[in-house]
């Protein structure tokens, strides 16, 4: 719009205008003020939730957030229909007014959280530290500002996430998934099933003649929509992240040699052994506890005499540095292995401390990791890198220049991709290439035009920007056209629909009395076996629409199903089904405890939401909604 604006006032009649509206815009300053008019005509809400205000443009960053790192997940960009397809948009606004709920639930409940324990937080967060592996100031700023986001605004959301989890820990503290439900589960997750199969393909569809051209014609009219042309667009881009300006940058030995003397404890597998300890109440206690050691008693006799369990006593295969007790700490890395120490006043008491087995620690050379540092040298200076030409790409695009043209000035080469449909494919059926992986910049142009003023999309920790150069319509194709795919597909539907005629043939034989093997030698094809799988295995060979069916088939019934992306058609008869015992201190039995536990904690949460919403009153704005996820495009 700057461009534009720019542009329009380089000749007498656009400044002419402009002069017009800045006037108007003077008089409207006057009357209403300046704050009201932001209020009033810069800003759209999207939702309210109690006394939270929701805007267009919040929301509109937030989901296209989310749509880029789960674009990122894929390895290619979703399509604003397709996250429609998958419920994304609905699911992303339940998210957003179920956050703004929750904060002011803590608003209504006086919740605070320190300032020492949010930035405890943020200086913990792996992401904000630097080379030397402690907080980095410089990197905190240019990471959260590659997102968007200032330090207060930053530490202001993570305050509110700290009491978002407050009330959510309360909320659930305590949920435990009762014995029966998790039987029910665990039966239904470990049943086994049992089958013998054949498979029928084009072979036993049999001769399928070719369509007259009659025929054809006919088939293409009924499904003409099948083969209608999409609509292309002309795109370019360029991306200015860490990871494609690191390409480049040259690190010398001498810098890097200096990171390494700063991290070489850290960059080497420091020495760990295994260390237990029992603490006592006081000094005498554990002398004669030691004394008794001494005389021939074992130390886990002494703890199962203690009472104490296994977690109380064990600290595991550990370095010095993970044992929080920096008494404890010396004296189990002072000791030889198989060894009892002294008595040890340590923070929590007095302790004996005992010596299992010992992983020496080991130092890397400088040339073992030498290319490791320079990388995350290369990475950093990058990101530094690309505030600076970001701000100077957008100072180029301001002063009008096209995508291309300010990434040419700037030293970057932009992209081309010269036609492209929304599944980012090109007119040959081949994906579009030169898009990094998990860019959306494809979605992205098809809700834009030629000639808008996008805003860069954030990508890698960096900014990518782009232009739409132009838009070749969606059309009917035809037959001539599209001839031979007419017929490919026309083919597989009359060997589809002979398969399906086929297979219910076969399994009214077999719910007859037939036996599969003698319908397979009939059909010219043989009985496979899949064993004791269960219903979400995957078993080499045997499609997943087999295994579904197999589990909806009682013992010794026979089914039949279509295998997706093939003309193949499996019939099916289960001959076996086991329950095996359920064993609840199996690992597989305590991660589903687990798991059926957090699903418990999030619907108890959900439904505290859901209360908290009906109590201070939520609305969404259903036509902003649809103009931000895409939805008004296609009506």
């Amino acid at each position: 719009m700057l461009r534009g604006m720019r542009k329009a006032s380089s000749n007498w009649l656009g400044k002419t205008i402009m002069a017009v509206v800045m006037g108007v815009l003077i008089v409207s300053f006057g009357v209403w003020g300046i704050a009201d008019i932001f209020r009033g005509f810069g800003q759209s809400t999207l939702a309210k939730v109690g006394h939270t205000d929701i805007s267009t443009e919040q929301f509109r960053q937030i989901y296209t957030d989310r749509l880029q790192q789960l674009g990122r997940q894929f390895g290619r960009p979703l399509s604003p229909d397709q996250a429609r397809a998958f419920g994304l948009d609905r699911q992303v606004l339940q998210q957003t007014l179920a956050e703004a709920a929750m904060d002011e639930e803590a608003r209504r409940m006086g919740l605070g959280a320190s300032d020492a324990e949010v930035l405890r937080t943020i200086y913990s967060d792996p992401n904000f530290k630097g080379l030397n592996g402690q907080f980095d100031p410089q990197r905190f700023q240019a990471t959260i500002r590659n997102f968007g986001y200032t330090e207060g605004r930053y530490i202001a959301e993570q305050r509110r996430v700290g009491l978002r989890r407050q009330i959510a820990d309360t909320i659930s503290s305590g949920i435990e998934p009762s014995k029966s439900l998790m039987e029910a589960l665990t039966r239904f997750q470990n049943e086994q099933r049992s089958i013998d199969y054949i498979r029928l393909g084009a072979a036993q569809a049999g001769t399928i003649e070719a369509p007259s051209p009659e025929a054809l014609a006919a088939y293409f009219e009924e499904h003409k929509a099948q083969f209608r042309a999409p609509e292309y667009r002309k795109i370019v881009f360029v991306a200015i992240t860490p990871a494609e300006l690191g390409k480049w940058e040259t690190v010398s030995d001498e810098d890097a040699k200096k990171v390494f003397e700063q991290r070489k404890d850290q960059l080497g597998a420091p020495e760990k052994r295994e260390v237990s300890q029992i603490v006592f109440p006081n000094v005498d206690e554990a002398q004669a506890a030691r004394a008794r050691i001494t005389a021939g008693t074992s130390f886990d006799d002494i703890a199962k005499e203690r009472k104490l369990n296994p977690s109380d006593v064990n600290l595991g295969f550990v370095a010095k540095s993970a044992i929080l007790d920096p008494a404890v700490a010396d004296a189990a890395f002072s000791l030889p292995s198989g060894e009892v120490s002294q008595p040890v006043k340590g923070s929590f008491g007095v302790a004996l401390v005992k010596v299992g087995a010992v992983q020496p620690g080991v130092t890397p050379t400088y040339e073992s990791v030498a290319q490791q540092i320079k990388n995350e040298i290369a990475s950093e200076r990058a990101r530094t890198k690309v505030g600076d030409l970001r701000d100077k790409m957008e100072d180029e695009r301001g002063g009008g220049a096209s995508v291309a043209e300010a990434a040419k000035k700037l030293g970057l080469t932009p992209v081309t991709v010269d036609a492209v449909d929304r599944s980012g494919h090109l007119p040959n059926g081949q994906v579009a290439s030169g898009i990094p992986r998990g860019l959306d910049v494809v979605s992205q142009a098809f809700g834009s035009d030629v000639g808008v003023d996008n805003d860069p999309i954030q990508f890698n920790g960096g900014y990518v920007w782009y232009d739409v150069l132009g838009i070749t319509p969606s059309r009917e194709r035809n037959l001539d056209e599209v001839h031979d795919q007419v017929e490919a597909k026309w083919r597989e539907d009359k060997i589809s629909t002979k398969l399906r005629a086929k297979a219910t043939e076969i399994v009214q034989k077999l719910d007859s009395g037939s036996k599969l093997a003698d319908e397979a030698t009939a059909a010219g094809v043989k009985v496979e076996t899949a064993a004791k799988f269960r219903r979400d295995a995957s078993v080499a060979g045997v499609p997943a629409a087999a295994i579904a069916a197999a589990f909806r088939t009682a013992k010794d019934g026979d089914g039949q199903t279509p295998v997706a992306g093939s003309d193949q058609w499996i019939v099916f008869r289960v001959t076996d089904v086991t329950v095996p015992p359920i064993d609840f201190n199996s690992k597989e039995v305590k991660q589903l405890h687990e798991a059926v536990k957090r699903s418990l904690s999030d619907e108890q949460v959900a439904q505290y939401v859901t209360r908290i919403e009906s109590d201070i009153g939520m609305t969404v704005n259903e036509a902003a909604f649809a103009q931000v996820t895409g939805a008004n495009s296609n009506n």
